[in-house]
């Protein structure tokens, strides 16, 4: 890896990062705004917002050569992530979904071997682990009513969670193999659009809830504006820099900040266990993060010869 390679990945590790923070703060104003709108037509308005932004800055970037197709395929994944998240929610608690669909940090290294053939780093491997254990400790995804109808000790929101993790790792993958260093915004703008259209063929299928609220439109343009036009916007310019492998690691943190920042506005205290479960995804982290880059000037050491 040159020096200039390696600057660009940190540079897009650093903006992935400081898009974590951001999702992770975000979480309290969606939830906030669901009290108020149906998950679906939430959505629908979020990324109606975020894609006419991205649709006016993108210009004719949308039509270039593959974009339209590229990100069709990326706006059909983004969107079963949000809906089968959402709808596992309906049966099964937070704190179980959100570990499941953290569960992603597994599955990016296990499609790049599979289907990808690229062997990740051992520091990504590690921080993969510690993180995992780490979302385990945080969300206590133990922790729950018991109830019948569950399926190998998983009921069906359950399931459904899974299935979120495994197509948002999907995403994480596509967009490594996707992005380029040019064109970002047309790649944005067809994934926001196609999230909204796919989003909206719902709601005849769905109870639907819509109360306007400052509240409301306030998370709507704050999620569609940032949350999704300038947050997807990074992830993809990042992914274009960085490997998928990582960009999963990274993205382990969103619930770290979400609970930090859930903590600072009084929603919820966290005991030792979730502190400790924070502690070991920033470990993962870093080790994913420093691990390889220390092991290699510490080797380039060794091999120098004796002055």
């Amino acid at each position: 890896m040159t020096q200039d390679t390696e600057e660009a990945r940190w540079r897009a590790d650093g903006a992935l990062v400081l898009l974590t923070v951001f999702w992770g703060v975000t979480f309290v104003v969606v939830k906030d705004a669901l009290a108020f709108a149906d998950p679906f037509t939430f959505i629908t308005l979020r990324f109606a917002v975020g894609g006419a932004v991205m649709a006016v800055l993108a210009r004719g970037q949308m039509f270039a050569p593959g974009v339209l197709k590229k990100g069709a395929l990326l706006s059909v994944l983004l969107f079963l992530c949000f809906a089968l998240q959402t709808v596992g929610l309906t049966d099964t608690t937070p704190s179980r979904a959100a570990f499941l669909t953290g569960l992603n940090v597994l599955f990016v290294p296990l499609f790049a071997v599979v289907l990808l053939k690229h062997i990740p780093r051992w520091g990504s491997f590690v921080g993969v682990v510690l993180a995992a254990v780490g979302l385990y400790a945080l969300t206590r995804p133990g922790e729950g009513p018991v109830r019948p109808g569950h399926f190998l000790g998983l009921y069906l929101g359950d399931w459904l969670s899974i299935g979120c993790a495994v197509t948002y790792a999907g995403h994480i993958l596509l967009t490594e193999r996707f992005a380029t260093r040019d064109g970002v915004l047309g790649l944005v703008a067809v994934q926001l659009i196609g999230v909204m259209v796919l989003s909206a063929l719902c709601l005849p299928f769905v109870e639907r809830k819509l109360e306007w609220t400052p509240s409301l439109m306030g998370a709507v343009l704050t999620c569609g504006v940032l949350a999704s036009a300038v947050a997807i916007g990074v992830q993809t310019w990042g992914q274009a820099r960085t490997t998928a492998v990582h960009a999963a690691v990274i993205f382990a943190l969103e619930p770290v900040f979400a609970a930090a920042y859930s903590v600072a506005v009084g929603r919820e205290v966290l005991g030792p266990r979730e502190w400790s479960g924070g502690a070991l995804i920033l470990l993962g982290v870093l080790i994913s993060e420093l691990g390889p880059v220390v092991w290699d000037r510490w080797r380039a050491r060794g091999r120098m010869p004796a002055a």
